[in-house]
């Protein structure tokens, strides 16, 4: 990945010697990571890093760099960029090439998003299905087996069982909530073939049950003796504030960047970040494929970046006074929020998981209501505040029914197995008053 635009074209001083008539470049300011021995944190490092203004005549935010494709300084700089490009030499071009394969606004953006959880290396894609889908087609091929928690978003379980099922891959799962001797059973019998990835999401979608992230990296290190199958994980409701999955044992972090990171609801895109290796393989899919994200999506991220923090503090710190007031309402049977783990009976091994991986309860829940699919409803045609829509992580509270929407095209005995019952609403908190958000549960629930 490049420093700076203008730079994204430049190679680096130990290959000039390589390229005969390549002339030297100006080189971008350094990025500052930290100040009198500080390590600046991420929050400081979205307002900057890997963007010099001076080679972009000065302008404080990068440009966006709509062209379809990039001039060469000479011949022998193109044909070493397309040996990256082609995976012919890994670490993809030294310079821009093509939009389909990078780009100076998606390179400073993939700079950014691997800060946050120190990942070695990271990609952008054109949506968070897009960034799975390229996962998966890099990662399998045909009579392989993917290992994953249950339950998935319902078009990542598609995608596994519909789609690469008719190319011969199989899958094994196990609960989002598996203990290590469950985990074990299904990854010993799994290892019987060629086990090719091994895929969570936790919290799952839409039951928020946490994935034991450590006890899966043991199991699969104690089973498989030799090449092990790399862990990719679905951190989209969580990340990056509230769970670092590569510190746990993850190889990879997979992001719906629509959600928290992009925040606002005006964009659909998707990430994935990890280890320079694993990066390699998926930057290859992605150029054959061209799922990589556009250059103004990518230059709204970068916007959306600076106010993560802000946006997702203020946003669970709302989600606990609003998930407070509907645990104790009467027609109210559960509420499944995180930060509830720790003195609800009978979830001692989910709040372990959470004191050991996560460090806040999110701001996305599901609300189970007394009744079903009736109830459900009424509660969420009645809201005023609340947007009755799918997705998450926006400025704005979004409310949704799972078994009737997202995770519709679920088999119905697999839905009840996972617990996506009609009674079940996905509910997303935003940045309003939370004061204002409880007034409208409330007269919404007195509708029931």
């Amino acid at each position: 990945m490049s420093d700076t635009p203008e730079n994204a074209g430049a190679v680096p001083a130990e290959t000039e010697a390589d390229l005969t008539g390549v002339a030297a470049r100006v080189a971008p300011k350094p990025s500052i990571g930290e100040i009198g021995g500080r390590k600046l944190k991420p929050s400081t490092l979205m307002m900057g890093h890997g963007y010099d203004p001076s080679l972009s005549e000065g302008s404080l935010k990068p440009p966006i760099f709509l062209t379809s494709t990039f001039v060469f300084p000479n011949a022998a700089a193109g044909k070493r960029h397309f040996e990256g490009v082609t995976g012919k030499r890994p670490g993809g071009a030294e310079g821009l090439v093509y939009s389909r394969f990078n780009g100076p606004n998606q390179e400073i953006l993939e700079d950014r998003l691997g800060v946050w959880e120190e990942a070695e290396d990271a990609l952008a894609f054109s949506s968070g299905m897009s960034a799975i889908a390229t996962l998966f087609l890099a990662m399998v091929k045909p009579g392989d087996t993917i290992v994953h928690s249950g339950p998935l978003y319902a078009a990542t379980e598609t995608l596994i069982g519909r789609v690469l099922g008719k190319f011969g891959v199989k899958w094994l799962d196990f609960p989002a909530g598996a203990t290590r001797e469950e985990i074990d059973a299904v990854m010993t019998e799994a290892a019987t073939g060629n086990v090719a990835l091994i895929y969570l999401e936790s919290p799952a979608n839409p039951t928020n049950a946490l994935v034991d992230v450590e006890a899966v990296a043991a199991s699969r290190d104690a089973i498989f003796k030799g090449e092990k199958p790399p862990i990719a994980i679905d951190n989209t409701f969580l990340g990056p504030l509230w769970f670092q999955p590569l510190k746990h044992g993850a190889d990879i972090v997979v992001y719906s960047l629509t959600k928290y990171v992009g925040g606002h609801s005006d964009l659909v895109a998707g990430g994935v970040l990890g280890t320079k290796e694993h990066i390699n393989t998926i930057r290859t899919m992605r150029n054959t494929i061209g799922t990589i994200t556009d250059p103004n999506t990518a230059w709204m991220l970068l916007r959306s970046l600076e106010t993560l923090e802000l946006r997702m503090s203020r946003a669970g710190e709302n989600a606990a006074k609003v998930c407070a007031f509907l645990r104790h309402h009467p027609k109210v049977e559960r509420v499944a929020y995180l930060g509830f783990l720790e003195d609800e009976p009978g979830m001692e091994r989910q709040a372990d998981i959470y004191r050991r991986h996560c460090t806040g309860g999110g701001s996305t829940f599901s609300l189970y209501l007394k009744g079903g699919e009736r109830e459900s409803f009424a509660f969420l045609d009645a809201l005023k505040i609340a947007k009755l829509a799918v997705s998450l992580g926006g400025t704005e509270t979004l409310a949704s029914h799972p078994a009737g929407m997202t995770h519709l095209s679920v088999p119905d005995a697999r839905k009840q197995a996972l617990g996506i019952t009609d009674n079940l609403v996905r509910i997303s908190i935003g940045v309003e008053d939370p004061d204002d958000l409880i007034a409208d549960f409330e007269q919404a629930l007195e509708t029931i």
